[in-house]
């Protein structure tokens, strides 16, 4: 059993880095491939505010805070581009969206 809160964290992080990336790999859906990159930055921002744990100028939560706003922003413009391709194509299969390269 993990007693560490440092290594606790990393694992958490790592857990959901990894899972995102699974999701990312494996699914072909627009939607779950949004999720997948949101649990990725989701677990890389884990992993910063653990690292900055002892860091008295707090740049680890700062850089955390930049990337939930990075985050925000990127899933406005990117649900926001696959509701024009949706209305144009009627799915959000990635695989479907092969026609674009015409």
């Amino acid at each position: 059993m993990m007693r560490d809160p440092v290594t606790f964290g990393l694992f958490i992080g790592g857990f959901l880095f990894c899972i995102g990336l699974l999701i990312v790999i494996i699914k072909k859906n627009a939607i779950f491939v949004f999720i997948g990159i949101e649990l990725m930055l989701n677990g890389a921002n884990v992993n910063l505010v653990i690292f900055s744990e002892n860091d008295p100028n707090l740049q680890g939560q700062l850089m955390g805070v930049f990337v939930i706003v990075l985050a925000a922003a990127e899933s406005v413009v990117g649900l926001a581009i696959l509701l024009n391709v949706f209305k144009y194509f009627q799915s959000s299969n990635l695989n479907d969206f092969n026609q674009l390269k015409h």
